[in-house]
């Protein structure tokens, strides 16, 4: 069936997650931090997504934002920076205000005059998503924002795909999944949505169960793969 349904992952994907810590460390008096804002960047979340699997797991929900922090905390210690607390109140603000990649409103743009509908589908709770939705100025090319928090459960649960067809009524293989983790383009091409891995990283494909069947390097080619 043609593609109907374009789905987004947000963090990652549509939101720089690296712009909190890199946007920090260019601000007066943040020498220090400087020198360590990559490693703190890649820590802060590779935990975040650790502790939503681990939680998953161990049936021990809790909102997206406390993963967020947990994820920071241990960051910040594993670089020896844990005794600042304006700047993890910092790390914390910027990251309501995180950047969209620099295609995502064209991009969007072009799927809205396509016809297709497009929405969010993210780990994230309602309320930071609002805001890095309205921080990017991206409302207007988005039919919704879904949130994990209506199920109670972190991706890559079935549950939350489900999510896609209760709100549009869309068969699996009329959607678009797109995702720059590989592992949710992976759960999600198992579910039966057709997935487009965003690979900026150059990353190897997760060893799982299925794969993404399109594999890109931003987000300026989804126009062509509904076309397609």
């Amino acid at each position: 069936m043609p593609i109907t349904t374009c789905i987004f992952d947000a963090y990652g994907t549509l939101f720089d997650v690296a712009a909190a810590a890199r946007n920090a460390a260019s601000e007066p008096g943040r020498e220090v931090f400087a020198r360590h804002w990559p490693a703190i960047a890649e820590k802060w979340r590779l935990k975040q997504l650790q502790y939503t699997w681990l939680r998953a797991v161990m049936g021990q929900h809790t909102g997206f934002w406390q993963v967020t922090q947990d994820g920071l905390d241990w960051a910040l210690e594993a670089e020896g920076l844990q005794g600042d607390s304006d700047l993890r109140a910092r790390l914390l603000q910027l990251y309501w205000e995180l950047e969209a990649y620099a295609e995502v409103p064209a991009m969007l743009a072009a799927l809205k005059a396509a016809g297709m509908k497009t929405a969010i589908l993210s780990n994230g709770s309602p309320d930071m998503l609002q805001g890095a939705v309205d921080s990017a100025g991206i409302g207007g090319v988005l039919d919704d924002v879904l949130s994990v928090e209506s199920v109670g459960i972190f991706k890559p649960a079935r549950g939350v795909y489900d999510l896609v067809g209760q709100r549009f009524g869309s068969a699996p293989d009329e959607v678009l999944f797109v995702s720059s983790n590989g592992w949710d383009a992976s759960a999600a091409a198992g579910y039966g949505f057709t997935t487009a891995w965003v690979n900026r990283a150059g990353d190897p494909v997760d060893r799982l169960p299925a794969t993404p069947r399109h594999q890109l390097r931003d987000l300026t080619g989804i126009p062509d793969l509904v076309r397609g």
